[in-house]
């Protein structure tokens, strides 16, 4: 196999590092032609290393959005280096990809950037060419977290199993997604997926809605209703805030799961249930024996595997790859086209507690996508108790559109250092726009 061009003369060994390390290291010269590539950069451009060596990047990597997430063209014009930069590769007939990205300039000895070096780092959970064939469903938990990805690498075995899943965590930290996940992975995908939050029905209805109930059971019952339990027949029954479910209550759902079968209100005959029952909670239900508030028999019938999902407050390293995700999904719903984190922003999401968890971050991050007017979530766009002594960005309410986009346009070119291109590209505008947009208040225009 050919070496790609050696960017350290006389240094064997750094060359040979870089072309074994994980992450994807190319560098390139002023005219962005590729001087370097390692290893893991070829195997994303689906070419020998040496054989992207002379070629453009653009053409080397084939990003279709290469014009709006190009930090390598961003840290060699502003002259400075650029750190964990989260941004989307949209590449044809290849899926979207979620990247962190670092880049610095190279200097010549008399000061003057003569070129460029970027590294990133896949952050979907997978690498960028060999994919898991038949495991979709693990694709919504692509994590980094060694705890989380030795419980996601045991889903497979569980859902083929049919046992019962206690699924314990804080609130917020997804353990619906790991129900569908299970759900998905089972022999019963084919079956309906129920949901029920036992801790919103009211305690007067629980045993109708769970069972069902026949015609005439009660005043106003006028014809037969099924329960959750006979919906989620030949597939999975998620019984959510298992530990709100009074205690009553308890009783019927151990018949239900030991007889595999249950009576409908009013009904006079068993039916069969067959049904596979994952339970999830937030509440810690070996203390609530211990008090006499679960029934003992109900908890082991429940535990038969147990799962226990950490908070994101102890895989801090997902937050940038569930930022992603959940930019994505806006980008979808078509509502905000946010490509990027800025540093500062993401410094100050990475060192929170999240005591909401998983669904906390979402708040924060379509609370951010809705008040940034460009590309990019910046710090000032973060909830006041997270942007600290961070000014807030300036107040856009009441005033014409033209104003907005003016203000929007050399609040850009300022935190740019003047740099229009790297306002551009910020905004996902052309020259000649923004141009347009400054040429009235801009005499330089």
């Amino acid at each position: 196999m050919k070496r790609p061009l050696d960017p350290f003369p006389g240094d064997e060994s750094s060359a040979f590092a870089l072309e074994n390390v994980a992450d994807a290291v190319f560098a390139v010269d002023r005219d962005f032609i590729v001087r370097y590539c390692n290893l893991a950069a070829g195997e994303i451009a689906r070419m020998e290393p040496a054989d992207a060596v002379g070629r453009t990047c653009r053409e080397v990597f084939g990003v279709k959005n290469c014009r709006n997430v190009c930090v390598l063209r961003q840290s060699m014009e502003e002259a400075k280096p650029i750190a964990n930069r989260i941004v989307t590769l949209k590449r044809t007939n290849c899926p979207d990809v979620p990247v962190s990205i670092s880049a610095a300039p190279i200097w010549a000895v008399g000061g003057a950037v003569i070129g460029g070096v970027q590294v990133f780092r896949d952050l979907s959970g997978g690498g960028f060419v060999s994919r898991l064939a038949g495991l979709q469903p693990l694709d919504d938990f692509g994590t980094r977290d060694p705890q989380l990805s030795e419980i996601v690498s045991m889903l497979p075995q569980i859902a083929q199993s049919d046992a019962t899943v206690l699924l314990l965590g804080e609130s917020g930290t997804g353990k619906e997604v790991f129900a569908r996940a299970i759900h998905k992975l089972s022999q019963r995908s084919a079956g309906p997926f129920v949901a029920v939050n036992c801790g919103a029905l009211p305690e007067q209805l629980m045993e109708s809605e769970l069972f069902g109930y026949k015609s005439g059971a009660f005043t106003d019952a006028r014809k037969d209703k099924p329960g959750r339990f006979a919906l989620a027949e030949a597939g999975t029954l998620l019984l959510d805030e298992i530990g709100d479910l009074p205690y009553a209550m308890q009783a019927k759902i151990l018949r239900a799961l030991q007889e595999r079968a249950f009576e409908p209100l009013g009904g006079v005959e068993t039916i069969p249930a067959d049904v596979r029952v994952v339970a999830a909670t937030n509440r810690d239900l070996g203390r609530m024996v211990a008090e006499g508030a679960f029934r003992q028999d109900l908890y082991y019938r429940l535990s038969v595997v147990v799962i226990r999902i950490p908070p994101l407050r102890e895989r801090l390293g997902d937050v940038p790859l569930l930022i992603e995700r959940i930019l994505g999904r806006c980008r979808m719903a078509g509502s905000k086209n946010i490509e990027a984190v800025s540093p500062e922003a993401m410094e100050r999401l990475m060192g929170h507690d999240y005591p909401g968890n998983i669904r906390e971050l979402e708040n924060i991050i379509e609370y951010a996508a809705i008040l940034s007017p460009g590309r990019s979530i910046e710090l000032c766009h973060l909830p006041e108790h997270l942007r600290g002594q961070a000014p807030a960005c300036s107040a856009k309410i009441g005033r014409t559109m033209a104003e907005i986009r003016f203000q929007a346009a050399s609040e850009s070119v300022e935190r740019h250092g003047g740099n229009r291109n790297a306002a551009c590209r910020e905004l996902g505008v052309s020259k000649d726009t923004l141009r347009r947009i400054l040429g009235r208040r801009d005499s330089d225009a």
